[in-house]
């Protein structure tokens, strides 16, 4: 088989985070980021979406090994920002603000470290049932 398939991986996390420009006072930071701007920060249910794109192997008609990816998401994001606060306890958003954008695109790079290139790969994250974000587009 030479087509490409999609597959998918769906992981959950919760954390939370302060939404903040420490470049700006406190007036626009609570205008700009509303009640994400919490000083005491907020949590979300963050729900995290794997896609791996590739071709299926002709020995194991895997794309990419289940147990392996869910492993990888376990061991390199979950472990690392579940039950966390993300400006307190991360390193990755010391000195980033910690909005979906730049979460989607940390757990991508993350994750883009530990899966050959030969793979496709996109994390899609929703940090509401009504919010997400997705990275790379493609």
């Amino acid at each position: 088989m030479s087509k490409k398939v999609a597959i998918y991986r769906k992981e959950h996390f919760n954390a939370a985070h302060r939404l903040n420009n420490p470049l700006w006072d406190d007036a626009m930071n609570k205008n700009v980021f509303g009640k994400c701007n919490n000083p005491s920060f907020h949590g979300h249910n963050y729900e995290l979406i794997v896609k791996v794109i590739g071709v299926p192997d002709a020995a194991t008609g895997y794309v990419y090994d289940m147990k392996l990816l869910s492993d990888l998401i376990q061991e390199n994001v979950l472990d690392r920002f579940d039950h966390k606060n993300l400006n307190l306890d991360t390193v990755e958003f010391k000195n980033l603000n910690p909005t979906a954008e730049n979460i989607v695109v940390v757990i991508y790079n993350i994750l883009r470290d530990k899966i050959a290139p030969a793979f496709d790969l996109q994390v899609r994250l929703f940090e509401t049932e009504r919010n997400y974000v997705e990275y790379p587009i493609n």
